[in-house]
């Protein structure tokens, strides 16, 4: 068999629902409402797709929607009714400014110290850039 039989073959075999999509997934965030408070179920999974520390990503969470709250288990729980849009409009803000790289727009990067300076360090690029600067 030639090449462009073989690829076609291939590509025949490859189910239709994965073809062209990104390999990386964020979950939205399961908001839940209790009273005055708001609660994100599934915190600890968009962190952990994220790479990055549930700590720092609800810090910056917190100050972005200026209140306070807890992160007990699985959950992150907000004091505030909160809209899934609102939450996922501040966690895409985190992906972009601490998670992409702004060279070649991959999430495969780490949060690096270096001369007292946060910088994000791209895995498949090898891009140093300041963390926290909004890409596009």
């Amino acid at each position: 068999m030639d090449y462009d039989t073989l690829l076609k073959r291939g590509l025949d075999k490859v189910p239709k629902d994965i073809e062209g999509s990104g390999r990386f997934h964020l979950a939205k965030p399961d908001i839940e409402k209790a009273g005055a408070r708001t609660i994100i179920l599934n915190f600890l999974e968009i962190a952990g797709s994220l790479r990055r520390d549930p700590d720092v990503l609800f810090k910056f969470l917190l100050q972005q929607l200026a209140t306070k709250g807890d992160l007990a288990g699985q959950r992150a729980t907000i004091q505030g009714v909160f809209t899934q849009e609102q939450v996922a409009r501040k966690i895409d803000l985190y992906l972009k400014m601490y998670v992409l790289c702004p060279k070649c727009g991959k999430p495969d990067t780490k949060i690096i110290h270096e001369k007292g300076l946060e910088l994000i360090k791209c895995e498949a690029c090898g891009e140093k850039s300041p963390a926290g600067v909004k890409t596009a």
